[in-house]
């Protein structure tokens, strides 16, 4: 399969572009996240959740703009996700550092996000992009960020309210990682059907 053919059908507006407003906002997120997991390490949760919140907005608003003024890069889709998973993963470090969950979590998201970087580095060797990003997938990372938040919230005080709090978002972590691994399995299995495919055109089997 050509790269033309992978780009039209995953990546239709991406361009070999590489300083756009977009990508920089991405890259500012990015170089935010050190300072996110130190203050989350240090208990210093307030700072923590305002650059959090920044973060996310930026999030948005870079999609906005690369639409708007057609800057979608193929770089772009490669750092936008990055930053999603170095901000999750760098998180959920810094709260076990700090003590708020068990260290187990880390483990599980850490290796998934190895399998899913060991897999786009295979499927790029075939000329292919990001693959199209799934409900399921959306809705793990969605989770994991409710439920980190939840955490950071709920260490900023003590009492009743607090610790439900604090439960509450770590079931959602806890749902979060299995919608996360859930996700990594469909993705697994586009790729390997893509890569079948790949070598099936390509050598005929």
């Amino acid at each position: 399969m050509t790269n033309q053919k992978v780009s039209a059908r995953y990546s239709p507006e991406a361009r070999d572009i590489y300083f756009t407003v977009p990508n920089l906002i991405s890259l500012l997120r990015i170089i935010s996240i050190p300072f996110i997991t130190a203050l989350i390490a240090r208990h210093e949760m307030i700072w923590a959740l305002t650059l959090i919140a920044v973060s996310s907005a930026s999030d948005g608003v870079d999609g906005i703009i690369a639409r708007k003024f057609n800057q979608v890069s193929k770089i772009g889709q490669i750092l936008d996700p990055i930053a999603d998973r170095l901000l999750i993963f760098c998180s959920i470090l810094a709260l076990g550092i700090a003590g708020i969950i068990p260290w187990w979590l880390l483990i599980v998201v850490g290796l998934r996000d190895l399998w899913m970087a060991i897999q786009v580095l295979w499927l790029a060797q075939y000329g292919y992009g990001p693959l199209p990003v799934h409900f399921v997938g959306k809705t793990g990372t969605a989770l994991l960020m409710i439920a980190i938040v939840g955490l950071i919230f709920a260490d900023i005080g003590t009492g009743t309210f607090f610790h439900v709090l604090y439960l509450a978002a770590l079931s959602a972590g806890i749902w979060g990682v299995a919608m996360y691994w859930l996700a990594g399995y469909i993705y697994m299995r586009q790729g390997i059907g893509l890569l079948r495919k790949e070598l099936g055109e390509r050598y005929g089997a």
